[in-house]
């Protein structure tokens, strides 16, 4: 199989799908990799390193034409849309729960495109989201501290505090992978985690193995609600699988925080938890909602690209090796995983949640493909 790598075109989006040594595995298979000029540039992978591997590197347009699997991070933007093709294999992050346009487009070019962050195991387990949310949770506390600063337009407050000085509140909605990565980094920093989770066994779980000034908190509105009051940092951290983002917090609510207090909505590339937030760029990151300042990166990972894709790699690559080998209707039916990762094949919305999200009409996967 024909296998491609495009550089990413997403606002300050430096990773890339594959690792050179991710190349190598495919070419030692006996695949044919096509790699775009400086792809991995900003990860610090030179073109000559995917050489070294095996790739070709050639230009935009030959890597998406002559593809048979175009392997991405990140959603086609607009800019890319020229480039899909009818039966064209696309991996990748998607989120088309939130975004209309693209889920048209797919559909429109028929592209077969398969979403990272709706493979899901047995145990309902999302392996290839898991190492950005990782990412994206350590990454949020980093992010409300440097907010927090007051010039750049927090209230002026140590994450921390210092002995003789409270720390501050941090409250977390969510208790999946983001909501604990972002718990155990603002507790090892020294703030008051409050964990805000529908999931009480989830709760007494991490209640017994995370340290430090925590409490948990069943997901009802009175406790968000009262909890968001007191907050200097909300970070919010809630995912429904493919689906819309539950809007957890409201204007009303952000209305009460403290003045300076800081919002970091992961969950912003899936329509966001928090009313008041949308999606930023890492060029410009934040804005001012009733004197609380929002942070709305929808690609947070992208800052810490060398990073985050070594871990996109070690998790993505099985996949793309069982596909390469296999060919997609072989690999869906041989790995119930992968199948359901396809949103979108022949024309067809083959997601639930995204058809639900926009009214259209839904096909399972075994009457397409």
């Amino acid at each position: 199989m024909i296998v491609g790598i495009p550089k990413e075109v997403k606002n300050n989006e430096y990773r890339v799908s594959l690792t050179p040594s991710g190349v190598d595995m495919l070419v030692k298979e006996g695949h044919r990799v096509l790699v775009e000029e400086k792809a991995g540039v900003g990860s610090g992978f030179g073109d000559e390193d995917y050489r070294a591997a095996g790739a070709v590197i050639t230009d935009r347009d030959v890597v998406f034409c002559e593809a048979d699997l175009v392997v991405k991070v990140k959603e086609p933007i607009p800019d890319e849309y020229d480039f899909l093709r009818e039966r064209q294999l696309l991996f990748t992050y998607l989120h088309l729960a939130a975004n209309e346009h693209l889920t048209r487009t797919l559909m429109k070019k028929k592209v077969t495109a398969i979403a990272y962050e709706t493979v899901e195991t047995l145990n309902g387990f999302l392996p290839l989201l898991a190492p950005m949310s990782e990412v994206a949770g350590r990454m949020a506390v980093q992010v409300a501290a440097h907010y927090l600063e007051k010039e750049n337009g927090g209230a002026g407050k140590l994450l921390g505090g210092v002995p003789g000085v409270a720390p501050c509140s941090v409250v977390i909605l969510g208790a999946g992978v983001v909501g604990t990565n972002a718990a155990q980094m603002a507790l090892g920093m020294g703030a008051r985690v409050t964990l805000i989770e529908r999931n009480v066994e989830r709760l007494r779980y991490l209640s017994t193995i995370l340290h430090g000034n925590l409490t948990t908190l069943a997901a009802v509105a009175q406790n968000t609600a009262d909890a968001v009051r007191s907050a200097d940092v909300v970070i919010g951290a809630a995912l429904v699988a493919g689906a819309k983002a539950p809007r957890l917090v409201t204007r009303e609510m952000i209305r009460t925080m403290k003045p300076g207090g800081v919002i970091v909505d992961i969950s912003v590339d899936q329509g966001g938890c928090i009313e008041t937030t949308h999606p930023t760029t890492h060029s410009n990151p934040t804005y001012e909602v009733d004197g609380v300042v929002h942070y709305g990166v929808s690609n947070m990972p992208g800052a810490v690209p060398h990073t985050s894709t070594y871990a996109l790699t070690n998790v993505t690559l099985p996949y793309i090796l069982k596909l390469s080998a296999l060919g997609f209707q072989a690999a869906i039916r041989e790995d119930g995983e992968l199948a359901k990762g396809v949103n979108v094949c022949g024309g067809h919305l083959t997601s639930v949640p995204v058809a639900n999200s926009f009214g259209l009409p839904y096909v399972p996967l075994t009457e397409v493909a």
